[in-house]
């Protein structure tokens, strides 16, 4: 017992002792960058774990409660009529450019969405999918997420809570709608729920999810701060910081924003080498993980993104005057009196059951009466509520006029608070011409020219396909010599896969050595990065003529990232051409066993049945991939095959002109209908 104590004292002492010797570092002010932290906390260690917030609750009961309710709390959860937000009185919605209609709703406690297509009166399509997550907490949105085999995606229908409205999701405008099959990868799900377990070598296949963002995600992993708890070991927080475990609070200023800021900082993020999604924890520096970038352009400081809070923030006067550190050296919290996130928004409260007094208690901490120092305003009605005592007086005039709410540029049917804190932007500001100056770093001063190439190249791929983004990356990227290359070789590869710019690709092969780069890329990685360079030598090749190098790099990238099912499909697909028909079969066999909603497979696999004459086994897999969508036209341009092949012309006539009709540029079409022409 003796033994026992004496252990537990010298236990004790030593995180005392840690405590004492890394205060937190108190430099910065408005002009110059905070001091780098030196502080090392005991869970920013590999072998710290999650561990739930099941285990915070034991000792913090009545936060655990009231975070519950928060927007955090509420972010992700199974489809229950509980955890749903909308109204289903009239849930319908019509996509004119693509001709669905889509309806939600409950059978017993399962909510299903129904995708349908009308033909005067008549139903001519209908395809009923079964909701299992809904996304949101609920205050703006509701998103919905189908899990098939662990593969995710996003449904095609959104209820948008401050307008009661039905509509598409984000994206799926204006002749974008995918249906069922938007993929749910690492990006989008590390922020809309706490961590999950994903499966390495998938792009959107998940063993197990969470339901909502827990403590962890602004505290770090929580099992080394449990087990020195659990031993009876105390820290007097009062005096020192417990480095079992991050208090933002206790952080810089910066550090305390790159928490929040790890996700109400969305754009277009670049990943930095060898970082992935998981590897940011709180207290860390989210410049050495990730950087998002954002367009600037000259003339629209009124517009901007749904999650852009802090960076919106960041640009106020506000802020700027507020970021000076507490004069007490020895202050655990050096930043307590600056502007940040939390001066107005407890993440332990929602914000529904947040006194609107609170909001304005923040601005009159500087521009109150007592403040004389501090510009004062001047609006009437607001300076009633600033000197009210009166609390029928006190509502948030300040954020009325300072932070208007109004639509984000990303997301539609929903208004925000603009954090930009400042005086109304007038009509005349706002009708000035927008011109785009270039894309810039948000959380990172003088990222490095590969970063910046990453973000251009983004921007292409993932917002908006204009060449000049291309052309811009490319300046950032040298292959003049062999050392360049491989520097760059990734970048490269993906800029000029966007240019399908092929023989450049293979250039680039022939300049490293086609075996050095097949040995050098080997490593599985969360965002695949190996895997996809292989998949862009391959297409190369492919495209070039070169079927049998082509095989063998997407064999490659199928060996890294062997639950990609887009691979897989383009691996069969070179199968077929190279007359490896029952390697090909296999490759399709696999992806319906994986996923049997994935029409590709199907299509493909039909195709295959018809080689070998069998018509029957071709019509069935035709016919389950038209019950998924009968619009996909690879699959229709089969469906006109077979009818060829059993001699119906008129009825592949027909097809091909239902493709020509939604798709007049389809060359493929026109070829076949030239043809079918002749034999009709």
């Amino acid at each position: 017992m003796l033994r026992k104590k004496v252990i537990l004292f010298f236990s004790s002492l030593v995180i005392l002792l840690i405590a004492y010797q890394c205060k937190e570092p108190t430099g910065g002010n408005s002009n110059t960058q905070v001091k780098k932290d030196t502080l090392v906390y005991l869970n920013h260690a590999d072998t710290a774990r999650y561990i739930g917030m099941g285990q915070c609750k034991a000792c913090h009961q009545s936060i655990y409660n009231s975070f519950l309710n928060t927007g955090m709390g509420k972010s992700f959860d199974v489809a229950t009529k509980e955890k749903s937000s909308a109204d289903y009185s009239h849930p319908l919605i019509y996509d004119k450019i693509k001709d669905f209609y889509y309806n939600a709703s409950w059978k017993n406690d399962s909510l299903y969405f129904t995708e349908f297509r009308l033909k005067g009166k008549d139903t001519v399509f209908k395809r009923t999918e079964q909701v299992n997550y809904i996304v949101g907490s609920g205050q703006h949105t509701n998103s919905h997420i189908q899990s098939v085999n662990g593969y995710l995606n996003q449904m095609p229908m959104t209820f948008y809570t401050q307008k009661k409205k039905w509509d598409l999701p984000p994206g799926f405008e204006e002749g974008h709608n995918t249906h069922f099959t938007r993929k749910i990868g690492l990006e989008c799900m590390s922020c809309h729920n706490s961590y999950p377990n994903f499966v390495l070598g998938s792009e959107n296949k998940y063993v197990g999810v969470q339901e909502g963002i827990n403590c962890e995600r602004c505290h770090g992993p929580g099992s080394i701060h449990v087990a020195q708890r659990s031993t009876g070991s105390k820290i007097d927080t009062a005096n020192y910081i417990d480095y079992s475990i991050v208090n933002p609070a206790k952080l810089s200023i910066d550090r305390q924003f790159d928490i929040c800021q790890r996700c109400h900082l969305q754009g277009n993020v670049v990943l930095k080498e060898g970082k992935s999604f998981f590897d940011f924890k709180p207290g860390m520096k989210l410049s050495d993980y990730l950087t998002v970038f954002l367009p600037k352009y000259e003339n629209a400081d009124d517009e901007f993104i749904m999650a852009s809070h802090a960076d919106r923030l960041k640009m106020s006067q506000c802020f700027i005057k507020s970021y000076e550190e507490s004069k007490d050296s020895k202050s655990l919290r050096p930043f307590k009196e600056a502007l940040t996130c939390v001066t107005c928004h407890n993440p332990h409260v929602s914000v529904r059951e947040t006194n609107a007094e609170v909001f304005n208690d923040a601005c009159k901490s500087c521009h109150g009466p007592e403040k004389k120092s501090k510009q004062e305003c001047t609006e009437p009605s607001v300076v009633k509520v600033l000197h009210s005592t009166n609390s029928e007086l006190s509502t948030p005039s300040c954020t009325k006029c300072h932070m208007p709410s109004s639509g984000s540029t990303d997301i539609p049917h929903v208004t925000v608070h603009d954090h930009y804190i400042r005086k109304p932007v007038t009509q005349k500001d706002k009708d000035k011409l927008k011109k785009f100056i270039g894309l810039y770093a948000v959380n990172e001063k003088d990222p490095s020219g590969l970063t910046k190439a990453w973000a251009y190249i983004n921007q292409y791929d993932k917002f908006e396909p204009k060449p000049e983004y291309l052309d811009s990356a490319q300046k950032y990227l040298s292959d003049k010599t062999k050392e360049d290359l491989k520097k760059n070789v990734y970048a490269l590869f993906q800029l000029h896969f966007s240019k399908q710019n092929f023989s450049q690709i293979i250039k680039y092969v022939n300049v490293i050595g086609e075996d050095e780069l097949f040995k050098a890329l080997h490593i599985k990685t969360y965002d695949n990065l190996h895997a996809w360079a292989a998949y862009h030598v391959a297409e190369a090749y492919f495209n070039t003529g070169n079927v049998n190098k082509a095989v063998k790099w997407f064999e490659k990238a199928i060996d890294l990232s062997p639950y990609n099912l887009d691979f897989r499909n383009k691996l069969g697909s070179a199968y077929m051409s190279a007359g490896k028909i029952a390697e090909a079969q296999k490759e399709f066999e696999f992806m319906i066993k994986e996923h049997p909603k994935n029409i590709s497979a199907y299509t493909n696999l039909g195709f295959i049945k018809i080689s070998q004459n069998n018509v029957v086994e071709a019509e069935q897999l035709y016919n389950k991939a038209l019950q998924l969508n009968p619009d996909y036209e690879p699959l229709l341009m089969n469906v006109a095959g077979l009818k060829a092949y059993k001699k119906d012309y008129k009825g592949a006539v027909e097809i091909v002109n239902q493709i020509l009709k939604k798709n007049p540029s389809n060359q493929k079409a026109k070829m076949a209908f030239e043809q079918l022409k002749k034999m009709f």
